[in-house]
This record gives C-alpha cells, structure tokens and sequence, in this order.
C-alpha cells in the first residue's frame, strides 16, 4: 500500500539470539513514485522446506553483516552510514498501475529459480548512468585494490603508479596507486609503455605481477601477469571513477604484444574453459550500483538464457564479427558491416549517415551541445533490429534510450569513423545489456544469449 513519504513509521525490531535489532523508518520507508512511498516488507511464500523471512536490503543498511563462513555464523554490526538507495527499476514497475502484484509474483519465482549459480570465477561490476561498467580488481601480494572498465575492446590492463604525477591538475592525484615494494611477488620487467587514445595517452613501465579479478578470496587469480604502470595518465582521466583499465581482448591486439591477463589465465589452465560470459543490467540514472556479472571459464547460466546462435569472429583481435544488416521503423540497410562486442563503450557506434538516418526514424533530433541525438525520455521508439548470421537481434526503447542530463534523454547511438580497416560499427552496452555476450576465445566466436534481469 502506498502512502505519504514522510509518514512516521514506528522502528521495526527483529529480536535474534537475545539481541534486538530496530530498524528506523529511513530504511523501511521507500519512495516508489514521485510523490508515494511504501514499506519496505512484501510477502512471500518460502515453501515447506525454505527460509520463512528473507532479511534484504533495508536490514543489510542499517546493520553491517558479517558472513563467518568458517565458523558457520553471521554477525552484526551497527552500520556508520544509514543512507539508502532506491534502485528506479523498483520504481519505475511499482510505480505502473496494476502491475504491483504481478511483479512480487515474479520476484518470489526469480529468488526460486536464483538460489543455484553459474560455474567458473563470477565478478560483479558496478554501473555508473548505464554509462560505464566498473570491477574491482587487485594487483600483487597483499593485493593492492583497483577499480578498472573490464574492456573487451581493448587488451592491455595498466593502473597508476605510485611515482605517477601531472603537475597542478595531475589526473592521478586521486586514484589508487601501485607501490611495487610492498608486493613480494612483484617482477621488475624494464620495458616502458604508451596507450594512446583518443583523448590522450597512459604511459609508464611495465612491471609483473599477480592479479585478481575480483577482491575476494575465491576470484580468479593469475600469476605472472605484465601490466603497466603509469607514471602519467591524460587529463581526461582526472574526472573518471575508474583507475585505471583492463584489456579483455586478444593478444594481437596489445600494445607491445603483452599477454592480456585473461589469456594468461587460459594459458596456465585457471579456467575450465578458454571463455567468458558478459551480463550487464539496465539501471538508469544510478551510481555505484551492482550491475551485472562477468563470468570467467563458463557460460553464465543464472543470467542468461540458452545460447541463441554462435558467430564466427572475423578477426581475432577485437571480438569482431559481420553485421548482416539492420533496421529501425521506417530506415532499413542491408550493406553489412565489420562490427565488434565491446564493453568499454557505452553506447552503439557507426557511420554517421547512417547513425542519422536511425535517430531520424527514432524521432531524435542532433543536438550540438551535447554531440547526440536527444528525444523524449517517455518515447516509446521501434525496435532496432540487428542481422548476424542468420538471427534477428531486437534491441527494444528501454536500451536505445539514456538519461542525458537530469531532464533530457538520447539515442544511444553516434557517429564515428572506423577508418579503411578497423571495424565500422562498435556494438557497445545497449546491446550487451540486451543480450548475454558469450566471449568464447578458444573456438574464436561470439554467442548471444538473452538476459534474464527481472
């Protein structure tokens, strides 16, 4: 039931062992439209044999838990910060009239159907605006923590260094930084490095190491790893929460013909199989939340539905692959292109004239200011359809359309040359999101598959 945000609600409190536990309203009081709030308790049926209460999100913010794995416990512990966070997808569907109890419903089938999970080495990745995708990673021994874009367009991994500086407006001022002494697994290796890209460059000196995907203790962990160490970094970078990025594609493709981590993994037998899964999740307007899974050495099974088709990569240097062709309400064009899979893009990208013909058909209008095509953010546009293979791929409004500012919306789509003979269209994160991106490496083939986010 919905009722007045800023209703008094009486502390809810949980008495475990002979503690008690009171949760305040700022946690049990979320808003689900505009104007509305509700409580933050909804019912389900746990069967004979489940869990009868499931203590989620409203309990996990007000008190830290502690999951004693070894000595089968938990603990808990008062949180320092009470601030909540609402996910829009929650507010957007609660919000919709009639359509409350159909999503509880199918809450109640998703945490039926979620309590197995995928082999191979998971890592959650944080969406920031459903712009960029970031993972936690660590570097050498004790691991050192790095926030980097999991790349699949690029196959280089490169962190600031701790001797990395830029003058008044140095860029590395606030990232994390890699201290080669206090690792003891680091190797001095004495070639340097220069990344460029199209907005300025990352260089340094390339050392080894160990590095973890992930920042926990059963991630996938890779030794002998080389990677760059950067002494200075583009002033692009300054403004950008990750610290630095770490390359997914093939090893023809590095800087310096260094061995991608990932590669390296396969290379001394890590992962069970020589590929990686991609499940990203659609959150809109939201920073730092959890937003989706890389899946290393298995297909992610929980997330994703069954493989749709294979492609075939036409180079193994990018993920890349043929687009047949593609269509959008009234513009339709069979010409067939070079496109690659990337995850460091966030929006799809392709020859202007045709970009403009899209966002013409999608009702976007160019705006100078901004460098995109803005329309309404309740425009409901046709599907773009992509051709590979044999298969239509069908990328519906909700992941053609992203909050721009505040107010306004754009087509997530721009326009870039590709030049005579890198790849002509980059199929970035709306199509990822769409779509389970199977990067199987070893068989050198792209699989698509349907995300199953609830």
């Amino acid at each position: 039931m919905l009722s007045s945000c800023n209703a008094a609600v009486p502390d809810l409190k949980l008495v475990i062992g002979s503690q008690t536990y009171a949760i305040t309203s700022k946690n049990m009081v979320i808003p689900v439209t505009a104007t509305k709030c509700g409580l933050g308790i909804d019912s389900f049926n746990g069967g004979a044999f489940g869990p009868s209460w499931i203590l989620g999100d409203p309990f996990i913010r007000q008190y830290c838990q502690i999951y004693d794995v070894g000595n089968k416990r938990m603990g808990f512990a008062k949180s320092n910060q009470n601030k909540m966070r609402v996910e829009d997808s929650l507010r957007k569907i609660l919000g919709r009239d009639g359509k409350l109890e159909e999503y509880l419903a199918s809450k109640d089938l998703s945490r039926a159907a979620r309590t197995s999970f995928s082999a191979g080495f998971p890592q959650m990745v944080n969406d920031y605006d459903d712009a960029e995708y970031v993972g936690n990673i660590t570097i050498g021994t004790p691991g050192q923590f790095f926030e980097v874009i999991l790349d699949t367009g690029s196959a280089n991994l490169w962190v600031p260094d701790s001797t990395c500086s830029g003058g008044l407006t140095n860029p590395c001022k606030d990232k994390n930084k890699f201290t080669s002494s206090k690792s003891s697994t680091w190797v001095k290796n004495g070639r340097a490095f220069t990344i460029s890209y199209g907005t300025g460059s990352a260089k340094g000196f390339l050392g080894q190491d160990t590095v973890r995907f992930g920042d926990n203790a059963g991630a996938l962990t890779v030794p002998k790893c080389t990677f760059g160490q950067a002494t200075s970094i583009a002033a692009f970078f300054k403004n950008e929460v990750i610290d630095g990025i770490l390359g997914l594609a093939f090893q023809a493709l590095a800087v310096d013909n260094v061995k991608p981590p990932f590669i390296e993994a396969i290379d001394q037998k890590l992962v069970d199989q020589p590929l990686f899964t991609v499940w990203l999740e659609h959150e809109g307007a939201q920073e730092n939340v959890n937003g989706g899974i890389y899946t290393y050495g298995a297909i992610d099974t929980t997330n994703c539905g069954p493989i749709i088709a294979y492609e075939p990569l036409s180079s193994a240097t990018y993920f890349e692959f043929k687009l047949t062709s593609m269509s959008l309400g009234s513009y339709s064009n069979n010409k067939g292109w070079k496109v690659i899979s990337d995850t460091g893009t966030s929006l799809m990208a392709g020859p202007e004239a045709i970009v403009e013909q899209l966002a013409t058909a999608a009702g976007a209008k160019f705006n100078r200011a901004y460098g995109l095509y803005m329309l309404d953010c309740n425009a409901q546009i046709p599907d773009l359809n992509l051709v590979i293979g044999s298969t239509t791929y069908k990328l519906n409004y909700e992941n053609m359309i992203f909050p721009a500012t505040e107010t306004e919306c754009a087509f997530a789509m721009q326009g870039f040359n590709g030049g005579a003979f890198g790849p002509q269209w980059i199929l970035g994160d709306p199509f990822i999101r769409q779509y389970c991106q199977v990067y199987d490496v070893g068989n050198k083939r792209m699989g698509f598959a349907p995300s199953l986010q609830a």
